[in-house]
């Protein structure tokens, strides 16, 4: 389902280029969830932003179904994003000004969805989330476990194809990150698609079908 071949990203810092990464491959099957591993400042998170569309590579293919994202314009990159795939990020990253409901709904009207079916989606949502009674209420009024179930919902409202979540359980104490990962996987698991968890938690890894690791700018399999 994700295929990533001969990825390589770098960054031009004090007039200097610095390789972060090269020739990096893995890949996921579909239904599958996956844990990578890697120490802070590894690069985990600039591999995700490259799989996700939002960066692109400096070498290398990226596919995605039978979508070579890596080659897309910016346009293409957009749409493609909003069609098949669900970001879960540590910080929330919730709208302030919209609801609840509001920020779940977001993906399905920027794909046109029919106003019914977008109202009805929302509603299974956030029942499946725990969070039905809190529909009108602003992010600003939820605590961190709630803003994150927020999040997943808004994640997979429009059941991607690949589901990218960025250290979702790092800014939460331990039994709500326990919860919201449990929720995480469970979702991701309903709506039948790949999902990649960015992590620094041998625990939270314990969780997954497969665990890889980022060491020294390479993707290792367990």
């Amino acid at each position: 389902m994700l295929t990533a071949t001969g990825l390589s990203y770098r960054y031009r810092e004090g007039g200097r280029d610095h390789v972060l990464f090269e020739d990096v491959n893995l890949s996921l099957a579909g239904g599958e969830r996956v844990a990578l591993l890697g120490a802070s400042g590894c690069g985990k998170s600039t591999l995700l932003n490259l799989l996700g569309t939002i960066d692109t590579p400096h070498s290398g293919s990226i596919r995605i179904g039978t979508e070579n994202v890596a080659g897309l314009a910016e346009p293409g990159r957009t749409l493609f994003r909003r069609q098949h795939l669900g970001f879960v990020y540590q910080r929330f990253l919730l709208v302030p000004t919209l609801t609840v409901a509001e920020n779940v709904r977001l993906p399905l009207d920027l794909l046109g969805t029919p106003g019914s079916e977008a109202e009805k989606r929302v509603q299974q949502g956030l029942a499946a989330v725990g969070l039905a009674n809190r529909s009108e209420t602003f992010p600003d009024r939820l605590s961190g476990g709630e803003q994150q179930r927020v999040a997943i919902a808004r994640a997979l409202i429009h059941e991607p194809t690949l589901g990218l979540a960025d250290e979702p359980t790092g800014s939460l104490d331990p039994t709500t990150a326990d919860d919201v990962l449990d929720l995480l996987l469970a979702q991701a698991a309903h709506h039948n698609g790949a999902l990649l968890l960015v992590t620094h938690s041998e625990a939270i890894a314990s969780r997954a079908d497969r665990v890889l690791y980022f060491e020294r700018g390479r993707v290792i399999e367990q």
